[in-house]
This record gives C-alpha cells, structure tokens and sequence, in this order.
C-alpha cells in the first residue's frame, strides 16, 4: 500500500528513488503524529462547541480550531521537507 506521499509523487511526475526508506519511515512518522494531534483538536474542540453559549462564541472556537489545525499542517509538512532534503 503506497503512502499519501508516494501518490502524490506519483501524480506530479516525481520521482520515487530520489528518497531512501529511511525518509520514508520518517515522513510516515510524521504524518501519524499529525493526524493523530489533528484528532486530538477535534476532540478538544468539539466539546468546546457543545458547549459555546451563543453563536459569537461558537464562530470564534472554529476559527481557532481552524488556525490550530493549520499550524499543526503547516509544521508537519516543513518537518517533511527537511526529511526530504536530508
């Protein structure tokens, strides 16, 4: 079964020996992690909204949700760069 990664290779005409295993591993790694911390937001974040009193406090506990989730993105994909450039 190939990764996200190798797909997404795959589709924009990349090549697939240019990383080791190893890279692999890591990238793989790394993508766990994130999700599994994505997840955890949602949890998080999901009894918040349960919990919001009015709509104002609802639409400011997505839009941090929002930037929570991107923030954790945006580090796992730099953390993925650097293992590819490795």
């Amino acid at each position: 079964m190939k990764s996200a990664f190798e797909l997404a290779l795959e589709r924009t005409g990349g090549a697939l020996g240019e990383i080791s295993e190893e890279q692999k591993q890591a990238i793989n790694e790394i993508e766990i992690k994130c999700k599994a911390k994505l997840a955890e937001i949602d949890l998080t974040y999901s009894d918040k909204r349960a919990k919001a009193s009015n709509q104002a406090e609802l639409e400011q506990l997505n839009d941090d949700m929002l930037v929570e989730r991107a923030s954790v993105l945006n580090k796992a994909e730099n953390e993925k760069a650097t293992v590819r450039k490795k």
